[in-house]
């Protein structure tokens, strides 16, 4: 059977606009001579729709918009997903389900079995798992159709497994001989590998060749990778989609050998695959969000820098603005370096000092205050002086502000609430500081576009005289280390300290990333690129007694 696997970009709810993209991918597989095209998960919804779910009339939608897709796909089979309404009487009103269609008819339904409930994922709070899982027969092929987590709970590869059944190895041993399985697997920087080794093996377990068509591009906070595979009965690659692109690929299953054309590149590296995935997620919130023009606070340090190179490339330099906002404690390096990345990325620049606002804001503060050495009240008036001035061009020319604290920053509350943390997106809150600099590296790998000395000097927020981050963290080798372990891997303190440590070091951080939950509550939205970022995959109370010891 020669198989297409489509990975399109769909907007949630623009149901007209994903029935279009789904048409014109299968033309082109039809074009191709191929036998079937296999779509993502939820892909004429888009994923994840949340509580849009509970909306009648978005349900109502979907489901036109499916038979809408009978009559346009002829001649050529298609797997699609979309929401359904569950007919019975018990259990959660909806299921997450996958169609095989065909010149004009439903030949097989299914929903999915397995609903993660962890993380980013909720769907135990909108689904009813499928009571049973059952074969189709297509074109001389038993196909085994699944949905995402219904290929992640193999006994052999996760020890620690959340279901009790599997529906591969069921749908198997009733004699699939072809799985297919559509997906909206969100990104994170360790997922690509891991996914491939997992649908590899899954494949030579079950001499089964193995179809895989996953979700491309970013909703909200989450980016899917897109990264379509297929792979033979002996577990080899025989097609490969582009990563954070559209994309089509065919596999032939009667095909003996691999045809190298089907296998597109991907990301060279971790670091190259985490500022595609910025790039493609900053590009979606932006227009799917309705604007097209952008405006970024330029300060001459490395976080600042590295979210206007993602923007450039993400939207183009003439939808970027650039503002630089001085004050007596800016230093000449920082209006030389700022001047410099705007030329570099063609963006728009214009300076703004902030000097006579941050005197008048002071003055008309009650009691003693400090405007030349300036405490904590005066920093963040600084700050708060910048974010208003930004949110004030954003709503003169309708635009949207991007933040750009990254996530060491936001771990522990070196930000300011109504001040650096305004924006409408928060590009890099779930960069460590330490990668951010090898993202830098990497943008820089072929010409050097972030000036050199943004990457040398050392980091200052520049609120007072001769001030460096350093004065107040740990250098961020140190802090980046501890927040991975405690927030991404789950370490109690003694287990932090474990790894080498300093007892008082982990103390403090895992204190100060606890006090400033509240702040993290009031962020952006931010861009997920971990295993675990903060935002709602990481559900904490502000209202507590408790820290961890």
């Amino acid at each position: 059977m020669k198989i297409a696997i489509a990975q399109i970009n769909p907007i949630i709810g623009n149901f007209k606009h994903n029935v279009e993209k789904i048409v014109s991918m299968v033309q082109k597989a039809r074009q191709r001579s191929c036998d079937l095209v296999v779509f993502s998960e939820m892909v004429i919804s888009g994923y994840p729709p949340l509580d849009l779910l509970e909306n009648r009339q978005f349900i109502e939608d979907g489901w036109h918009a499916l038979l809408s897709l009978l009559s346009a796909v002829d001649g050529i089979g298609a797997v699609v997903g979309v929401a359904t309404r569950n007919p019975n009487d018990l259990g959660k009103p909806l299921h997450n389900s996958a169609f095989l269609i065909e010149n004009g008819r439903i030949l097989h339904q299914t929903s999915k079995t397995l609903l993660p409930t962890y993380d980013v994922f909720d769907e135990s709070r909108y689904f009813e798992p499928a009571s049973a899982v059952q074969c189709t027969d297509y074109k001389g092929k038993r196909i085994g159709l699944t949905i995402c987590e219904d290929a992640w709970n193999d006994k052999d590869v996760f020890k620690n497994r959340l279901y009790r059944i599997d529906p591969l190895e069921k749908l198997t041993a009733e004699g699939a001989d072809l799985i297919v399985n559509i997906s909206a697997s969100v990104y994170d920087m360790h997922k690509p590998a891991f996914r491939k080794r997992l649908l590899q093996s899954l494949a030579q377990k079950y001499r089964t060749p193995f179809i895989y068509a996953n979700q491309v591009g970013g909703n909200d906070s989450l980016i899917f990778d897109g990264s379509s595979m297929g792979f033979d009965a002996a577990g080899g690659l025989c097609a490969q989609a582009l990563d954070f692109e559209e994309d089509m690929v065919v596999v032939d299953t009667e095909r003996p050998s691999v045809d190298d054309s089907q296998i597109h590149p991907v990301s060279p590296s971790t670091i190259a695959s985490v500022l595609k995935a910025l790039i493609a997620g900053t590009r979606d919130y932006v227009r799917k969000c309705g604007f097209d023009r952008v405006v970024i606070g330029l300060s001459g340090g490395i976080d600042s820098a590295v979210v206007l190179a993602i923007a450039a490339m993400a939207l183009g330099k003439e939808r970027v603005k650039s503002v630089f906002m001085p004050s007596r404690f800016t230093s000449k390096d920082n209006y030389e370096d700022t001047r410099l990345l705007a030329d570099h990325f063609g963006v728009h620049y214009e300076i703004i000092p902030i000097d006579a606002i941050y005197e008048a804001f002071v003055r008309a503060l009650p009691g003693e205050t400090h405007i030349d050495a300036p405490g904590i009240t005066e920093q963040n008036i600084q700050a708060r002086v910048r974010g208003s001035i930004l949110m004030a061009i954003a709503n003169a020319e309708n635009c949207l502000v991007l933040s750009t604290g990254n996530k060491s920053e936001l771990a522990v509350g070196y930000c300011t609430l109504y001040g650096d943390m305004n924006g409408g997106l928060a590009v890099i809150s779930d960069v460590p500081k330490t990668m951010v600099y090898e993202i830098a590296r990497w943008i820089n790998r072929e010409e050097t576009l972030i000036p050199q000395r943004i990457l040398t000097k050392a980091p200052s927020a520049e609120l007072r005289p001769d001030q460096t981050d350093q004065d107040d963290l740990p250098p961020y080798e140190i802090l980046d280390g501890i927040l991975r372990a405690y927030v991404e891997e789950g370490k109690s303190a003694e287990e932090i300290a474990a790894l080498g440590f300093d007892t008082d070091t982990v103390t403090d951080v895992l204190g100060r990333i606890d006090r400033n939950e509240y702040k993290r509550y009031q962020a952006a939205p931010g861009l997920k690129v971990t295993s675990k970022a903060f935002g709602f995959g990481r559900r904490f109370p502000l209202a507590k007694r408790w820290a961890p010891a």
